[in-house]
C-alpha cells in the first residue's frame, strides 16, 4: 500500500467512526476532536516518514553523491519527536571518500543534526509550556509527542541559553514622546543550595491608560532582566532598546522609579534626561514600620513627606526614636528615618504633574514571581536567569520558534554538505506524484471536495 492510500485509508476510517458514534449520540464535540486529532497526527508522522525515505533515496540517486560519498550503512532506523507524535524513519550512512567524514546526507538536507532527536517545533513547544507551568507538566503535556520526563524539558532549556533581553523584535517604528517612564523592582528566588537570589526586572512604557473600573494598563510596555547581578548590562540593554524604539531628540524627561536600590538608580547614569522617583510602595512600607509602635503619629509624618516639611518630619523621627525603648526598634526607626532624608527630593517628586506613579511590586509578580519565586521550588542560578530571559522574552511578544530557527537558520545554510541536482528532484517528484494517479477517488467521475483537492495537488 503506497502512502497516500494508508493516509487516505486512516482519515476516511476515522471519519467513519466518529461519524457512527455522533449519530448514535455517543461521542461529545470535544471527544470527536480528540479522537479526530489523534488520527491526524497519525497520517501526519507517516506523511513525514515518506517524505524523509524519498529524500533518503533521491540522495542515494544523485550524481554528486555518488562522485564525493560512499555508503557505509543501508537502512538505518532513526526517531525523531515531532508536533504530531514521533517519527519512525530509516536513513542511509554514508562516508566522504577523500575526507573520511561521516554523515547522513538526508537529514543534512532538511536541518536534523546528527545526534537530534527532537524536531525545532517540540523544542520550541517545550519551551512555551515551560514558560507557564512546571517542568514536569510541559513534559506530561507533550507526551504524544514522545517526551517523557522533566529532565528533557530542563535539557532544552539549558541548550537554549540566556535569551537577550532584545531578542523580541519591535514591531512599531520609532516612536515620537515627550516623557517616558522606567520602572524597576526585584524578585527574592529560591535557589537549590538554600539561599535567596535575587532577579532584576526593569520595564520601559509611554504611560498608561484605563481599561476597566480600577484597572490600567500599560502603553508600550517592554520588559528586561538580569539574574547575574550584572546592573550596567541591564541598563545598557534598556539604552539600547530606547535608542532604537525611539527618537531620543522628542524625549524631554525620563522618570524613573524604584525602591532606591543603588543598581535602580545607576540607570541615571545611562538613560540622558533621566530623573529618579522614589516608589511610593515602599515609603509606605517604611513609615508603616516606623510608626507601627505609634499608630498615632503615622497620620501627621505622611503629612509632613508628602507636603515637604523635611525639619518637621526630622523633628517627628526624634520624637519617635526618643520614645522608642527597644534597642532593635529603635535601630528599624533610623534606618526608616535616613531611607526617607536620603531619597528625600526623589519623594518630592511623586507630586510632579506628569509623574503616573509606579506598578513594579504588581508587575514583578505577573512576570516573573508567578513562575520563579511563588511556588514551592528551588532553582539554580543558571535556570533562575534562564527561566527570567524566557518570561520577559513571552511577554515582549517575542516568538520562540522564530527566534531558534533564525539562529538555526545561518548554521544550517552554512554547513549544507550536499545539494540535489534537478534532475533527481524532477524524478522524485514525478514519482510521488503519480502515486495520486490511483487513487479511486480522484479518477471518479463525480466530483466531490476530496477529489477537488487532490486534482489539485497532482496539478489537473
Amino acid at each position: 500500500m503506497n502512502i497516500i492510500q494508508e493516509v487516505q485509508k486512516i482519515i476516511i476510517k476515522a471519519y467513519q467512526s466518529n461519524l457512527e458514534k455522533a449519530l448514535a449520540g455517543e461521542v461529545s464535540l470535544s471527544e470527536l476532536t480528540r479522537n479526530m486529532e489523534t488520527e491526524l497526527r497519525r497520517a501526519g508522522t507517516l506523511m513525514v516518514r515518506e517524505t524523509l525515505e524519498t529524500l533518503d533515496r533521491a540522495v542515494k540517486e544523485s550524481k554528486t553523491r555518488k562522485k564525493h560519498w560512499h555508503v557505509e550503512r543501508k537502512d538505518e532506523e532513526n526517531t525523531i519527536a515531532t508536533t504530531m507524535g514521533p517519527v519512525n524513519y530509516q536513513r542511509t550512512y554514508y562516508v566522504n571518500k577523500k575526507t573520511g567524514e561521516y554523515a547522513y546526507l538526508s537529514d543534512e538536507l532538511v536541518g536534523i543534526e546528527k545526534h537530534q532527536r527532537k524536531d525545532m517545533n517540540v523544542c520550541a513547544m517545550l519551551l512555551e509550556k515551560a514558560t507557564n507551568s512546571s517542568y514536569q507538566q510541559a513534559a506530561e503535556e507533550s507526551s504524544y509527542c514522545g517526551i517523557n520526563s522533566k529532565t528533557t524539558v530542563m535539557n532544552e532549556i539549558r541548550r537554549l541559553g540566556a535569551v537577550p533581553n532584545g531578542a523580541a523584535k519591535i514591531k512599531k517604528p520609532k516612536q515620537e514622546v515627550p516623557i517616558l517612564y522606567i520602572e524597576a523592582d526585584e524578585d527574592h528566588v529560591p535557589l537549590q543550595i538554600g539561599k535567596r537570589d535575587i532577579s532584576k526586572i526593569i520595564y520601559v512604557h509611554e504611560g498608561r491608560k484605563a481599561v476597566s473600573k480600577g484597572r490600567n494598563k500599560l502603553l508600550n510596555v517592554r520588559y528586561f532582566t538580569d539574574a547575574q547581578q550584572n546592573s550596567e548590562e541591564l541598563w545598557l540593554d534598556v539604552a539600547n532598546y530606547l535608542d532604537d524604539a525611539y527618537n531620543i531628540e522628542t524625549i524631554k524627561k525620563v522618570y524613573i522609579s524604584g525602591d532606591g536600590a543603588s543598581w535602580i538608580k545607576e540607570g541615571l547614569n545611562w538613560i540622558e534626561n533621566s530623573v529618579f522617583v522614589l516608589d511610593k510602595f515602599h515609603l509606605a512600607k517604611y513609615i508603616r514600620t516606623a510608626t507601627a509602635h505609634m499608630d498615632y503619629t503615622r497620620a501627621p509624618l505622611w503629612h509632613y513627606i508628602t507636603q515637604g516639611m523635611k525639619q518637621a518630619t526630622i523633628d517627628l523621627f526624634d520624637v519617635i526614636i526618643a520614645g522608642t525603648e527597644d534597642q532593635p526598634k529603635r535601630d528599624t526607626v533610623r534606618d526608616a528615618k535616613r531611607y526617607i532624608l536620603n531619597n528625600w527630593e526623589a519623594i518630592q517628586r511623586q507630586k510632579d504633574p506628569d509623574y503616573i506613579g509606579c506598578s513594579a511590586e504588581g508587575h514583578v509578580s505577573h512576570v516573573l514571581s508567578a513562575r520563579l519565586s511563588s511556588r514551592p521550588k528551588g532553582w539554580s542560578q543558571e535556570g533562575m536567569e534562564q527561566m527570567a530571559r524566557l518570561r520577559v522574552f513571552d511577554f515582549n511578544g517575542g516568538d520562540i520558534y522564530e527566534y531558534m530557527r533564525t539562529e538555526k537558520e545561518k548554521e544550517i545554510k552554512d554547513n549544507r554538505i550536499i545539494k540535489l541536482d534537478a534532475r533527481i528532484i524532477k524524478k522524485q517528484k514525478t514519482t510521488s506524484f503519480e502515486t495520486l494517479d490511483n487513487l479511486t477517488i480522484v479518477n471518479m467521475g463525480k466530483k466531490n471536495p476530496t477529489s477537488k483537492w487532490l486534482k489539485n495537488v497532482r496539478g489537473l
